[in-house]
């Protein structure tokens, strides 16, 4: 299986000429949707979806499934049934690979500020994508786990906690587009001196084998 990490919050899975993309956003390249054969949408933010990319996406490919939250899905009823509904705890295929969803909502980012449907997807029983989340997925052994490190709703000792918590055997960080060069040093210097997996942060583009 190989993993891509794209801007921000957008992974893609290759495995078997098979293509999964998770949260293919605003703040992520467009190519990370090329010879897509499904799409994993943790939750509604423009950074996490762009409904144009994917609606291109389906027009070139339109075999391709969509599988979110019904509370996203309905924001998704041009693209029809190509969007599948999909609820905490439930395991599915997606790209011929299982895929389980944890989570449910969003981490808090004001108490003025309503919480909204997130899920968090395990894909092969081995990577783990929280979304806009620190959902541990309980009961899984995680080996890969991509990490949020930058956004208004998280400090990171949260982000420490989180992997510490899901205990995988490396992480790779999450949302972090907003981060600039100093601020990406920073982070990335506190993470690597206080977790004891292999942690990195990747440059969008960047592929590893899972």
């Amino acid at each position: 299986m190989r993993l891509t990490k794209f801007g921000h919050s957008c992974v893609r899975v290759e495995q078997d000429g098979a293509v999964l993309v998770i949260d293919p956003g605003g703040f992520s390249e467009r190519a990370a949707l090329d010879g897509v054969d499904a799409v994993l949408i943790t939750h509604e933010h423009p950074d996490h979806l762009d409904v144009d990319a994917l609606t291109d996406a389906l027009a070139k490919r339109p075999n391709v499934t969509v599988h979110t939250h019904a509370d996203v899905a309905a924001k998704l009823k041009p693209l029809g049934a190509a969007v599948t509904t999909v609820a905490s705890g439930q395991s599915f295929s997606a790209a011929g690979l299982p895929v389980e969803a944890f989570g449910g909502i969003h981490a808090e980012i004001h108490p003025d500020i309503p919480r909204i449907a997130n899920l968090g997807f395990l894909v092969n029983e081995s990577v783990y994508h929280p979304g806009d989340s620190f959902d541990v997925p309980e009961g899984a052994r995680v080996e890969t786990l991509f990490v949020p490190v930058s956004a208004p709703w998280l400090k990171i000792s949260e982000s420490i906690d989180f992997v510490r918590a899901v205990a995988p055997r490396r992480a790779f960080a999450l949302h972090d587009a907003i981060l600039n060069d100093a601020g990406g040093k920073l982070v990335d210097g506190v993470l690597g001196r206080l977790l004891k997996v292999d942690y990195q942060r990747l440059t969008p583009g960047t592929s590893v084998d899972a």
